[in-house]
């Protein structure tokens, strides 16, 4: 069963967060300004996620939020950032399927614990992506992409926003589905990357809804199909890789909000309650649509540990497959 069905029909009570209550202490929070970190380059899904969030809570609570972006390293310059801040709640952090799950197997020597450096607050959003390749070629299916690679030296190449990203997996499982050879390029970001299949220098990649839309209206890109196993309501047209051709092929990647591990468990808490609730605004829904984006309803903090380490399981499964098990 996915990870995410298993956590999706969690108890409310799988784990208790280890820390003393300190009731007074949510009761004052957020009494000065708080950070959310978004631990890559500016003008992602990292950042917009932290200003929609980071705007709401403000809103809310009354008090600055105000977003850092600290890039590098697939998220780990921002993650040891934030674990070495004062875990009192005000530095959290934006992180994602990456950051928490495949850098685990990725890296030969993690600097941090994804399990026990970092409090799981909500779960934002899951993140489909959609197959694109460059409007030019000669491309409309999965089999066109196939032969095009079949009959091109050395096979296609293809880009992502880095080593270790969903985008870079799933061409990796693409690449073993179809059984051509496909080579990996990776970038520092999404807007270099998806930048460089529209001008034709990439034959193609896998790319968040919201970068390929705009891209595929200007008649630059062609989308072929999205990762979910569903249809997703902003491209209700473009059809998932398990119909046309790829059986099973199910690879989304989520983002939520963490905290460093020590921060009091009822400052999470309200943090989650108040999350959960601007996820559920309407307005906020209709524009995770609009992106491309699968709004959730958040499972409570003390079930997403547990969530995290089954993640960390599956992507690494997907990175042994690849090959890339110790690469970075």
């Amino acid at each position: 069963m996915k990870a995410w069905a298993i956590l999706t029909m969690a108890a409310p009570a799988m784990l208790a967060f280890a820390a003393v209550p300190a009731v007074a202490q949510a009761q004052d929070y957020p009494n000065r300004t708080v950070t959310i970190v978004a631990p890559a380059a500016p003008g992602g899904l990292y950042s917009l996620f932290a200003r929609l969030i980071g705007t709401r809570l403000e809103q809310r609570f009354g008090k600055t939020f105000v977003v850092e972006n600290k890039p590098g390293a697939s998220s780990i310059v921002g993650a040891l950032y934030v674990i070495r801040s004062p875990h009192d709640g005000y530095t959290l952090m934006i992180a994602n399927t990456s950051g928490l799950a495949t850098n685990v197997s990725m890296h030969k020597s993690l600097p941090y614990d994804p399990t026990r450096d970092f409090a799981p607050v909500a779960v934002i959003a899951r993140v489909p992506e959609v197959l694109v390749v460059n409007a030019g070629l000669p491309v409309h299916s999965l089999a066109d992409l196939a032969q095009l690679a079949k009959s091109t030296p050395g096979g296609l190449s293809y880009g992502s926003a880095g080593a270790g990203t969903a985008q870079h997996l799933s061409g990796v499982e693409l690449s073993a589905a179809l059984g051509v050879p496909m080579t990996h390029v990776p970038y520092k970001g999404m807007q270099p990357a998806i930048g460089d299949v529209a001008g034709g220098h990439i034959p193609f990649m896998f790319s968040p809804v919201s970068f390929a839309v705009p891209l595929a209206q200007a008649g630059k890109l062609r989308m072929l199909g999205v990762t979910t196993a569903e249809r997703i309501e902003a491209i209700p047209d473009v059809p998932p890789l398990a119909e046309i051709g790829l059986k099973r092929f199910d690879a989304v990647s989520w983002f939520m909000l963490v905290a460093p591990i020590g921060t009091p468990p009822d400052i999470v808490g309200k943090l989650h309650r108040t999350v959960s609730a601007v996820i559920a605004e309407p307005e906020v829904r209709r524009e995770f649509v609009k992106l491309g984006l699968v709004p959730v309803q958040s499972p409570p903090p003390e079930a997403l540990p547990g969530f995290v380490r089954s993640e960390i399981a599956l992507w690494g499964e997907i990175v042994k497959r690849a090959g890339l098990a110790g690469s970075q």
